[in-house]
């Protein structure tokens, strides 16, 4: 297998910096609109599993914009981020390289993802003192978002042949 193989599951993992979650959402999107990731991911064929993907995806864009939300680089977030990389990245690898699409993808989170969650809250708090919590997280919901649709629509168009 060539590396660029790999491309998407590296790339989600870096998606995965700033929310954990959307990565897993996408996915899950996808799988609800009839299309196939390029890597089996049996989870996401149950569909408690695939709604919940989506309803914890949006549940995390809400939770982002309370005064109370964690800062994303407290421990249990940044193995969440690790975690959500990891699975995403097993769905986004060619059909019989899951396992090395999951470990691309964890290795990009630990080697960006983290790094990126330092580098986004520092960004974020510049942003929340200039323009607002609630707007910073809708600006940066936005951009994290169309990344996440838009490497697994690349990835399933790929799968596809397109």
């Amino acid at each position: 297998m060539k590396i660029h193989g790999l491309l998407f599951s590296s790339l989600i993992g870096a998606v995965a910096s700033a929310r954990s979650m959307t990565p897993m959402a996408c996915i899950a999107a996808a799988r609800l609109l009839g299309r196939r990731t390029p890597g089996r991911l049996v989870l996401l064929d149950r569909p408690l599993f695939r709604f919940g993907a989506l309803a914890m995806g949006v549940g995390e864009l809400f939770g982002d914009k309370m005064k109370s939300a964690p800062d994303r680089t407290v421990f249990l977030g940044l193995l969440e981020r690790v975690s959500s990389a990891g699975i995403a990245g097993a769905a986004l690898a060619p059909r019989g390289s899951e396992q090395a699409g999951a470990a691309t993808a964890t290795a990009t989170a630990v080697a960006t993802a983290v790094p990126l969650a330092y580098l986004t809250l520092a960004g974020r708090e510049r942003a929340i003192a200039r323009i607002g919590q609630t707007r910073s997280g809708l600006i940066e919901d936005a951009l994290i978002v169309a990344a996440g649709v838009t490497i697994v629509a690349l990835a399933i168009l790929r799968k596809m042949g397109g």
